[in-house]
């Protein structure tokens, strides 16, 4: 596609996002992109644009020799994996913003984008305005780079903001989350976790060459934290976060997970707030490198979108360099977790399985324990996100190796007081 070629976008989608698209595009002409027709599911609804613009039938887009980009923007999983397909096999470009349907479908969709030489871009679809995914794909080689963890869903972080500095209960903020806009009427995909391992597993992918199916790797939300939680992370001076980690251990393989966080108050993502999303990435020679900007809304989606689409007057493609030219990373489940765990009742917690347990609080009606668990564990048991139990990580949560003397002598000197 050479770079002053005009390009005619077939949109699929006039929600927030599609709308938001339509008026950024307007105010930007200069990007000799135009959207020629939109494909909406239902025809009578009063929109904020020509009503020839619309059409209820896809094939109208996917067919139209005259659209070269499709951008899909709909909330179906199932639809907008059709479309994306369609579009590629049709010999169109393709941006899009659906994490679900991207992260359950990637490995068809790279042989897809190799067989059809065709362009599949999707930043929006993790961390909205944030360029996380150009930058890992573009910046940062795989053997230097050490760790990435992010706050990577606004609504979560919106929630767990309102219950840290008002000290509402779980249920009052996501109320107020849901009246702001700011969560779904059903709240499930993000409040527990299924968002953000979405995002998570796309992220993975460009950061490492790992392509693992969401469902494979180990997340939770936060449905279970509890004010209490929030009380004793103020006393510790901790924030609580709902953070996705992925780290290089020393073994050359990958610890990634989903999972609420203590974080300390000199942590970047402890400045995260509301439906703020940030990132950091750790690599060999530069440190530490932190993006944060809005995860959600209208005009912060469709800014990544937008990007998206400049970058294919380019013919700009992921290469996914960490998957074809590097030898992939592969995830791991060898090494141990420090964790915090509040509960009702001793009797759901199998204190046989920690390696060690530092610290306890049996008195209150509410009783939680830190101490040292196998990565394991969380895959294998379910114990952690049931009977009402809340499962948080210490802040610098991985750890590769453990002193066994050093922790028998602790576990002994705890069990004749417990």
């Amino acid at each position: 596609m050479d770079a002053h070629k005009q390009l005619t976008i077939g949109l699929f989608g006039f929600g927030v996002v599609g709308e938001g698209l339509y008026k950024v595009l307007q105010q930007t002409p200069s990007l000799k992109a135009s959207i020629k027709k939109v494909c909406v599911k239902h025809a009578d609804k009063k929109r904020n644009a020509p009503e020839d613009l619309f059409t209820t039938d896809k094939d109208v887009l996917l067919n139209d020799p005259e659209i070269n980009v499709i951008v899909e923007v709909i909330n179906e999983t199932e639809p907008a994996f059709e479309i994306v397909t369609t579009a590629l096999n049709n010999g169109k470009d393709v941006v899009s913003a659906s994490k679900k349907m991207l992260a359950e479908h990637l490995p068809f969709l790279l042989e897809l984008q190799q067989k059809t030489g065709r362009s599949l871009l999707y930043e929006a679809s993790a961390c909205a305005s944030i360029p996380v995914i150009r930058n890992l794909e573009e910046y940062y080689d795989n053997d230097l780079l050490h760790s990435i963890k992010g706050i990577v869903n606004g609504s979560t972080n919106f929630i767990l903001t309102r219950m840290f500095e008002e000290k509402l209960s779980f249920r009052d903020a996501l109320l107020l989350a849901q009246q702001l806009g700011f969560a779904e009427s059903d709240p499930k995909l993000d409040v527990e976790g299924i968002d953000a391992v979405n995002k998570w597993s796309l992220l993975l992918t460009h950061a490492y060459g790992i392509t693992e199916h969401p469902s494979n790797i180990v997340h939770n939300g936060i449905q279970h934290i509890q004010l209490s939680d929030a009380v004793v992370a103020q006393e510790k001076h901790f924030e609580i976060k709902l953070v996705a980690q992925a780290q290089k251990l020393q073994n050359g393989k990958v610890a990634g997970f989903v999972l609420p966080q203590f974080v300390k108050q000199d942590d970047h993502l402890s400045f995260v707030k509301n439906e703020y999303n940030g990132v950091v990435i750790e690599s060999g020679f530069a440190d530490k490198q932190f993006f944060y900007g809005k995860g959600a809304g209208s005009f912060p989606t469709a800014s990544a979108v937008l990007s998206d689409i400049a970058a294919l007057r380019y013919q700009y493609q992921y290469e996914y360099k960490k998957k074809y030219h590097h030898k992939p990373l592969e995830l791991t489940d060898d090494f141990y977790l420090r964790v915090y765990v509040s509960f009702d009742d001793w009797k759901y917690i199998p204190r046989e399985h920690f390696e060690s347990i530092e610290e306890w609080h049996a008195d209150a009606d509410r009783k939680y324990l830190v101490g040292i668990i196998p990565f394991k564990e969380l895959r294998e048991q379910n114990w952690w996100k049931e009977n009402n139990t809340s499962l948080i990580l210490m802040p610098d949560p991985i750890i590769e190796s453990l002193d066994v003397r050093k922790l028998k002598k602790m576990s002994l000197e705890l069990a004749g007081i417990i």
